[in-house]
């Protein structure tokens, strides 16, 4: 998706995310922490970014990679905004009926009346070939 003549970029993104540049054929992996780090474009060359927290609003992080030509005169470049998304399995864990986000026993397991701990049911069956 690099523009012609781009032979080289860079990135630049928000404190909330993080980013690695692979580059296949060298055994480094490059964080991309400084802005100052340019890149060449081979195939194969692979840019991974994540988020380790949610957002606060939606669109609040972004990555931003700029594409050079030979000689390091700037060509263009390509954006995307990020929203984090927090996902968490809540249970009732002391199975009084309450849901609780933050229950200690939601990491442990005890059988009986006076046990703790979810209950989690997995269909395993085949419903279609």
């Amino acid at each position: 998706a690099a523009p012609a003549g781009a032979v080289s970029f860079g990135v630049k993104h928000t404190e909330g995310v993080s980013v690695e540049v692979l580059c296949w054929g060298q055994a480094e992996v490059g964080a991309s922490t400084d802005s100052g780090n340019r890149w060449p474009l081979h195939e194969g060359t692979v840019l991974r970014f994540s988020m380790s927290r949610a957002s606060t609003e939606a669109n609040d992080n972004k990555v931003t990679v700029s594409f050079y030509a030979e000689g390091g005169q700037h060509i263009n470049q390509a954006g995307v905004f990020l929203t984090g998304i927090g996902i968490s399995l809540d249970v009732d864990a002391d199975r009084d009926g309450v849901v609780e986000k933050n229950n200690p026993n939601k990491a442990s397991w005890t059988w009986g009346p006076k046990g703790h701990g979810a209950i989690l049911l997995v269909g395993c069956d085949k419903e279609s070939p």
